[in-house]
């Protein structure tokens, strides 16, 4: 009957031993987890730090070219709002333009009847003389309000930005290149020119002819 008790405490150390071997490895592997949880921060920290100054790189260089596209487009945006505004300005100024030019022909044929019935006596023709003059000086008037000015150069320089010159005439009284007769007043909008003045031209002194032998 005592062979069962030696099995039964021989199976007992057996377990003992195993379980003490198990104990063993899971201390051994406990132990190496902790040696590589005590090694682990030092190498995550430096990872880290490499990989922080990767990205504080790539966030200055990304920051940097973030900030020259904004400069970029502000600038832009400047340019395009100045433009804007240059348009708007000048669309306020000449956006009349056409409209002012159709008026000059009326303006013109105002003036030659204005010219013609100040050649007559008649009281029918002052009469006339009156209406049309009150309507020319309206006119006129609606002229300097929109910025409208007149281009009547007679006696003045030759222009050829304001001034179109139809011919050349001889003119000992007058300054060479100076206008002499205006055959058709001009007239300019904001200071740009919507037509030309029509005008004659003094020619200059034509020169003397040597004689044959003179120094």
């Amino acid at each position: 009957m005592s062979k069962p008790k030696a099995d039964d405490a021989a199976g007992a150390n057996e377990q003992m031993e195993q379980e003490a071997q198990v104990e063993s490895e899971v201390k051994n592997v406990t132990d190496s987890a902790e040696e590589n949880v005590t090694e682990m921060p030092g190498e995550v920290q430096e990872l880290t730090l490499e990989q922080a100054l990767e990205r504080l790189a790539n966030a200055e260089e990304a920051a940097e070219k973030a900030k020259g596209d904004l400069l970029r487009v502000q600038a832009e945006m400047q340019n395009l709002r100045r433009r804007t505004e240059q348009d708007i300005e000048k669309a306020h100024k000449y956006g009349q333009e056409k409209f002012s030019t159709e008026l000059l022909s009326v303006m013109d044929n105002l003036e030659r009847a204005l010219d013609a019935a100040s050649q007559h006596d008649d009281e029918v023709v002052k009469a006339i003389y009156e209406g049309v003059d009150l309507t020319l000086k309206s006119f006129n008037d609606c002229f300097s309000k929109f910025a409208i000015e007149s281009v009547d150069p007679l006696g003045e320089p030759f222009d050829p930005q304001l001034h179109q010159a139809m011919s050349m005439q001889d003119a000992p009284d007058a300054e060479p290149n100076t206008i002499i007769s205006v055959m058709q007043k001009g007239y300019t909008l904001h200071g740009r020119v919507i037509r030309p003045a029509m005008v004659m031209v003094a020619k200059g002194k034509e020169p003397t002819p040597k004689i044959d032998g003179e120094v």
